[in-house]
């Protein structure tokens, strides 16, 4: 809110009122100069704006203090587009399998392990939405070439079993090369899961915790104990869709605890138990964690905020979203003139960001960085002769099953669109207008002030 538009209802309650303005600013604020100041151009913290936007609430006949933090209308989804779960899933692997995003963005989260400060008894990671494990993957491989003799808590969030399947297929190699590490797995929200405990009473009375300690000394080994979670896993690791808003949502909340049971001694102050776990993480990853349609409010309140408050001292938050203004947006609008569904940029996110925490962030920086630093691209991988001369129906395809996923065009919308053949066109235009096909993603950083 600016300066004029406060004044603005400061100077409306006092005529009301019949106060001096000066008394205003010492009762709602303890600061008599407060309307002067701002006449200035001075600028006010959020906490001193709810201050005066509370006084005046309850000091109006049947007015209530505005309530605190962000507004977030229910979000509600269709089904249909619910992107990165259930019926898209074929997008997904497709998109992961023939693009380097999942490479780029662990190379760009590794640039932060330069710059976090880890303290005894172990450096923590929390991969706000692991997919496939192909990110953490990569980043603890480079975390172990940084710190190979420090144990690690890595911790992880996933909703979808699929994911959390192929992701367990990369622990045995991970923990057979840095043995001193403890894997933690939660379907839980992004409010619940750095803690592992659920907001619910009744959820967390019902959550299932399950802890294995894996024998033996081989990553094979490793592998068939991880193989055999499977029935536990159907069991107990369901999602639903809510039907108040068809968003995906967790049965019951689940956690998985994994280690070498001959490094038991050595991670025992590591190994969270139940009523017992802390969130304090040194690096924070949230790569792609939210819908590009979602709003600003509650990619704020609910996922980017909570996992703020989730660092210790010293840690850092990545954030990396889908920017757009590239080939791949330049494909959905030959099709689809003036889509952008990229229309949240890291600034303004940032900003809710701050607005959410209020007093809680006192202590943290927020980076949104120049755009030279913060936006980073990455490419459709393709032989040269595919994108040159005449292009093939799989590249072709490949290319505009790339597009609508970053896009995240709903499977409605594409129906019409892939029968009458516009859309293999416009993949080949833009194919042989840049020589290949990328995409840019933008990054941000959170970090928490050392002690």
């Amino acid at each position: 809110m600016k300066n004029d538009e406060i004044l603005s209802q400061i100077t409306e309650f006092c005529r009301k009122a019949d106060m001096a303005e000066s008394t205003f600013g010492r009762r709602a604020v303890n600061d008599g100069k407060l309307v002067h100041r701002l006449r200035e151009g001075k600028r006010i913290t959020i906490d001193t704006l709810e201050r005066i936007q509370a006084y005046i609430a309850a000091s109006t006949t049947g007015g209530l203090p505005p309530p605190r933090g962000l507004q977030v209308p229910p979000e509600k989804r269709d089904p249909r587009g619910n992107f990165r779960f259930f019926e898209n899933r074929q997008k997904y692997l497709l998109f992961v399998h023939t693009c380097s995003e999942k490479r780029v963005v662990a190379d760009r989260v590794a640039l932060e392990l330069s710059t976090i400060h880890p303290r005894p008894p172990a450096l923590r990671i929390f991969d706000a939405g692991v997919g496939d494990g192909t990110v953490l993957a990569r980043v603890l491989r480079a975390t172990h070439q940084r710190y190979p003799h420090m144990p690690f808590y890595v911790a992880g969030k996933e909703l979808s079993l699929e994911d959390l399947r192929l992701t367990l297929e990369k622990v045995p190699d991970r923990i057979f090369e840095h043995p001193a590490s403890v894997f933690v797995f939660t379907n839980m929200f992004y409010s619940e899961a750095p803690w592992l405990t659920p907001a619910s009473p009744a959820a967390a009375a019902a959550t299932v915790w399950h802890e294995v300690p894996l024998r033996g000394a081989s990553s094979g080994e490793f592998e068939q104990q991880i193989a055999e979670l499977r029935p536990f896993l159907e069991q107990n690791w369901r999602a639903a869709i809510s039907p108040r808003t068809a968003m995906p949502l967790y049965e019951r909340p689940v956690v998985l605890v994994l280690y070498r049971d001959d490094h038991r001694f050595l991670l025992d102050s590591t190994i969270p138990r139940p009523g017992q776990t802390e969130a304090n993480f040194d690096l924070v990853i949230a790569s792609q964690p939210y819908r590009a349609l979602s709003s600003v409010n509650f990619r704020a309140k609910r996922i980017i905020a909570p996992l703020a408050r989730a660092l210790r001292p010293g840690g850092r938050l990545i954030g990396i979203h889908s920017h757009g203004h590239d080939p791949g947006m330049e494909m959905i609008q030959a099709i689809w003139p003036g889509e952008n569904p990229f229309s949240v940029s890291r600034h303004e996110l940032l900003r809710a960001v701050k607005y959410e925490l209020g007093s809680l962030g006192r202590d943290l920086n927020f980076n949104a960085y120049a755009d030279n630093r913060s936006i980073f691209r990455y490419d459709m991988e393709a032989l040269p002769n595919e994108v040159t001369g005449t292009i093939g129906t799989s590249t072709a395809f490949a290319a505009w099953n790339a597009a609508v996923y970053v896009a995240q065009i709903e499977d409605d919308r594409l129906t019409d669109m892939t029968q009458n053949g516009r859309t293999l066109d416009a993949a080949r235009d833009v194919l042989r207008k840049y020589n290949g096909l990328w995409f840019l993603d933008e990054s941000y950083v959170i970090s928490r002030r050392r002690d």
